[in-house]
């Protein structure tokens, strides 16, 4: 429960039609069993304690008593289990009859909420016997218990505000206005589905999808209990396809016929909160409407089984992975096409240093000339080889922008940068910051001064990720006229050089392809200090600062959702398990915390550039940051 983690689960024991007492031994064991696992919210089918095919029986008095008893003793048996409970049960009040879910917590009875949408149509006649939910709560004594009947109510944890639970009842979320709509405008985080939906061709995927569009359209988590073994088989067939989503993110499921007793996992409330405070057309306010009902779970510290992965910015799936490619660089390329029509620019210019930055963005440019309808000649790639400069970067870069057709030029740059140490009083042998600033800022000039002299747009090269960590050297490789890159994390970067070369490859143009696949094989480097004796690359920049790949992964917790940074740390510990230690993990965030804060003054004048991610830092964009704020609160909260 700490950090927002909350374990939910269905359970979908094998039903009995017609015997609630039968279907309450399930309910009690299935409760006992999903406690011990340590589920704190349950969700059982809809009408478990009777069957939802009981049909016209569900007139006889004898099956709505012995539900009522059957539900009494699940209260009885229950009351020492840390979970409260969602179970589907006919209750008969005021001369009608509901389909309802009673809310269940420590032996308490805390509401029962009726279906609001009665279906009958196609294999269904609910409104047979069931009436809509009553247009206001009705107070009322079941199983015992004094309490009330009706749509609007919220359960709140008391140790866990975040935890604010309602429930709807099957067919509620198949209509145009499901009333969860209305239950997270309220202040819900989590929604209770009991449901009784029959098996046919292609519902499956139909259902899994418009949960994921609820929870995602809502910004909640959302479990759904579907009814499977033991309803009669006389005209449907149910197969207890249980689902849990958050924010449109399908995070467990139970398939068709798998006989799954509970299905669980972890939602991450403290996300969802953290999405509505960050979009301010989800509106979210009490209601005065709803009846609001606290309720208690144990405070601890949930273990962690979800998949949390490694790379958020980059899909797992291959699939969408090359969709979501093949769309950012569009995005890129279409957004830079745009800026040389508005500009009247006919050329691009752009260092290219044989690195993953500068290939990206040669390759953005590249298919920016095609929109443009320009030939690749009007890509000035220039190489300007220094102290730091390898031969195989240096032989990189020429191959890539010879095979893409690009102009490319050589302009080395240690005769220049000699003189202006000589200028400033520098030795030229002292390896410190000016000695690596000044061959950046030396090779920012040449672009800008080339870029003048034949009407040229200065294309940036820097990411996103050296943007988070302020990696790049302030009025040099931070400054050009239009940044394509700055959306890009570095781990998204190599997925999208990986699949130009493969595209490139398939296209006949293997010298490229080869190229491209040499690059992403060097490690990443601004090569200013100078090689080592064996001509290697000495200045590797995942030494000094630690794995990008850990550093995406705070930037994009830290930025999209605010996580506090030990919530950070909890997760990145299970996504790394076995690859970082946990005490690299901790120093690596901690260096992250330090340099974003003290870097924000380089994000605050960046050039224009597309966005193409949830993350962004353009100062005009979503990250607006005084560049004066303090770290100390972040670097607390890591030690507590």
């Amino acid at each position: 429960m700490k950090d927002g983690f909350l374990r939910i689960g269905t359970a979908v024991p094998r039903t009995h039609v017609a015997n609630p007492q039968a279907n309450a031994d399930a309910h009690i064991a299935a409760a006992r069993r999903a406690a011990e696992e340590g589920v704190r919210v349950l969700a059982f089918p809809e009408l478990s304690l009777s069957a939802y095919t009981c049909s016209d029986l569900f007139y006889q008095d004898v099956l709505l008593n012995a539900c009522e008893e059957a539900l009494a003793r699940y209260l009885r048996e229950t009351a020492e289990l840390d979970l409260i409970g969602f179970v589907g049960v006919p209750v008969k009040c005021c001369g009608n009859l509901y389909n309802c879910a009673a809310v269940v917590s420590r032996g308490h009875l805390l509401g029962l909420v009726p279906k609001s949408n009665v279906c009958t149509y196609a294999e269904f006649y609910e409104g047979r016997h069931f009436a809509e939910a009553p247009a206001e709560p009705v107070s009322l004594t079941y199983a015992g218990e004094e309490t009330v009947l009706g749509t609007k109510q919220l359960f709140v944890c008391r140790e866990m505000p975040a935890c604010v639970i309602a429930a709807e009842i099957c067919e509620d979320l198949w209509v145009a206005n499901p009333p969860s709509n209305a239950h997270t405008a309220a202040g819900a985080t989590l929604v209770v589905n009991l449901s009784a939906s029959d098996e046919v061709v292609g519902k499956t995927d139909y259902r899994r999808e418009m949960i994921s569009i609820q929870s995602a359209r809502a910004m909640c988590a959302y479990l759904y209990a579907d009814a499977g073994e033991g309803e009669s088989g006389s005209d449907l067939v149910f197969a207890g396809n249980c689902v849990v989503a958050e924010a449109g993110r399908i995070l467990a499921e139970s398939l068709p016929f798998s006989d799954t007793l509970i299905t669980k996992t972890e939602v991450d409330l403290g996300r969802v909160e953290a999405m509505r405070v960050r979009t301010n057309t989800f509106r979210s306010s009490p209601d005065a409407s709803y009846r609001v009902v606290p309720f208690s779970l144990a405070l601890s510290e949930t273990p962690l089984s979800r998949a949390e992965s490694q790379t958020p910015f980059v899909p797992t799936d291959t699939t969408e992975r090359n969709a979501r490619t093949e769309l950012i660089l569009n995005i890129q390329s279409r957004a830079l096409a745009g800026r040389l029509r508005h500009t009247g620019c006919k050329t691009m210019v752009l260092g290219v240093s044989g690195g993953l930055d500068s290939t990206l963005a040669l390759l953005v440019c590249a298919r920016a000339a095609d929109l443009a309808g320009l030939d690749r000649s009007s890509i000035v790639a220039i190489t300007m080889p220094c102290f730091g400069t390898t031969k195989r970067t240096k032989s990189n870069a020429k191959t890539l922008s010879e095979a893409l057709g690009a102009e490319l030029r050589v302009i080395d740059i240690k005769k220049s940068v000699d003189r202006h140490f000589a200028d400033i009083g520098h030795d030229g042998k002292t390896y410190d910051v000016v000695y690596e600033n000044a061959q950046a800022r030396e090779r920012t000039q040449v672009l800008m001064d080339v870029a003048n002299g034949c009407g040229g747009l200065v294309v940036g090269t820097g990411d996103l990720s050296e943007l988070a960590l302020g990696w790049a050297t302030y009025n040099g490789d931070h400054m050009s006229m239009y940044g394509v890159n700055g959306g890009v994390p570095k781990t998204l970067v190599r997925y999208l050089v990986a699949f130009e070369a493969e595209r490139l490859g398939k296209a006949g143009n293997t010298a490229a392809a080869k190229c491209l696949r040499d690059i992403l094989d060097t490690p990443v480097s601004p090569e200013l200090l100078p090689p080592e004796k064996d001509g290697n690359i000495a200045q590797k920049t995942e030494h000094i600062l630690g794995p990008y790949e850990l550093h995406d992964f705070f930037l994009y917790y830290f930025v999209r959702f605010g996580f506090p940074p030990r919530k950070i740390l909890r997760m990145a510990t299970l996504a790394f398990a076995g690859k970082y230690t946990d005490d690299e993990i901790r120093r690596t965030l901690v260096l992250f915390i330090k340099r974003f804060f003290t870097q924000q003054f380089k994000r605050s004048c960046l050039p224009d550039g597309p966005k193409v991610g949830s993350v962004c830092l353009s100062p005009r964009g979503d990250w607006r940051m005084p560049s004066d704020a303090e770290r100390d609160a972040w670097l607390k909260d890591l030690e507590s």
